[in-house]
């Protein structure tokens, strides 16, 4: 469930303060960046010659598309009002919910699901690459950890992933059937599904609006560090928690389940941050591993809340899918990206962010104020 853990005092006074010292980049880390860029680059020309438009070499599948209000909590405690959060606000909001592959597959084969969220009106110090903007962004994945622990480990696999890309989608779906077969039992056995086996189709098929959303690896929290979580606390959404959704012979069917819940209902979900409180359980520069909320539990610090709306429309496909970009590395210094896979993502998501434009000929850039969709 995503009730919050008790804490007990030892856990609320003992988290590790940030230093640039926490980080310690691998030798050829460069090198593997621009390999990462030549995979992704690669998923981008192949679905660029098949639907001739770019989109984004990950998570290309827009499932759906909200604006709302991020409400930071008054009255946090001092290791929790930090950066963005060390005062009570109210700021406009864009979501975007999607699905892994940079290919558009049927919603059948099943992957893991990501949610970005964009905090437009935030003033402070910038991180490299945002001068002058006033965003903070979250790109989080419905898993606690990320698939790969560093950028070296992790080409390989993004490598082998990207030449599946434009494969005949009959096998793809074949082998996501199988997958969540296998999924099924490693849950029974661990408790836990799988990282490897969800992103090669093994997802059970769930609603995505049920989902908890991590984004599985560390950044700076003011003077601290810590991981982010975004979960679903309204009674509606709750509801969604591990419900089944068969949406097979649907391609679009979770867009459709996201776009037929928003019509009627709106809803709330929690924002969570887990300090780290021991480098070696909670390590800078491995991303694949879980942080124990034993030692150190997700606690609330803001909420979101969305009206009834429309979740999809083509205005606000092309508003959020061409003219915008979600990026770990947009945000205030305060919550900078930390270790090998956040490290990656800002050149990775840059040269991205530069192919998708120029192909489209499209300005990518950040909203200064609330994003008005006109549908």
């Amino acid at each position: 469930m995503n009730a919050p853990l008790i804490l007990t005092s030892k856990q609320v006074d003992n988290p590790v303060r940030f230093s640039p010292s926490v980080e310690r980049p691998e030798p050829n880390e460069a090198q593997t960046i621009q390999g990462l860029i030549a995979a992704m680059r690669y998923v981008n020309e192949k679905t660029l010659a098949d639907g001739g438009h770019a989109i984004r070499s990950v998570h290309a599948k827009t499932q759906g598309i909200l604006e709302g209000y991020l409400e930071v909590d008054a009255h946090l405690p001092c290791e929790l009002a930090q950066g963005l959060f060390a005062k009570s606000g109210r700021y406009p909001i864009v979501m975007r919910f999607s699905t892994l592959p940079g290919d558009i597959l049927d919603d059948s084969v099943s992957t893991p699901r990501g949610l970005s969220v964009k905090i437009i009106g935030v003033e402070g110090e910038r991180l490299s690459g945002s001068e002058g903007d006033v965003t903070q962004d979250f790109v989080l994945v419905n898993g606690p950890a990320f698939g790969a622990p560093t950028p070296k480990k992790f080409l390989p696999v993004i490598t082998l992933l990207a030449r599946t890309t434009d494969k005949v989608q009959g096998l793809k779906k074949v082998l996501s059937a199988v997958m969540r077969q296998v999924q099924r039992v490693i849950v029974a056995v661990t408790g836990r599904p799988n990282v490897t086996v969800a992103t090669l189709g093994g997802q059970p098929e769930t609603h995505i609006l049920g989902e908890t959303f991590y984004n599985q690896a560390p950044v700076r929290f003011g003077d601290f560090i810590a991981k982010i979580s975004v979960a679903p606390i309204s009674p509606e959404l709750i509801a969604l928690e591990q419900s089944p959704l068969n949406v097979n012979g649907v391609p679009n069917g979770l867009r459709e389940a996201v776009v037929n819940f928003f019509r009627k209902n709106g809803g709330e979900w929690e924002v969570r941050a887990q300090l780290c409180t021991d480098l070696e359980l909670m390590p800078i520069e491995n991303a694949a591993v879980v942080g124990p909320e034993e030692k150190s539990p997700f606690r609330p610090i803001a909420r979101i809340k969305v009206e009834p709306q429309t979740a999809w429309s083509e205005a606000r496909s092309s508003a959020v899918d061409d003219g915008m970009q979600f990026a770990p590395w947009h945000g205030l210094a305060a919550h900078r990206p930390l270790g090998g896979i956040m490290r990656a993502r800002k050149e990775v998501y840059e040269a991205a962010k530069k192919f998708r434009a120029e192909k489209n000929g499209r300005i990518i850039e950040e909203p200064r104020e609330k994003v008005q969709f006109g549908d």
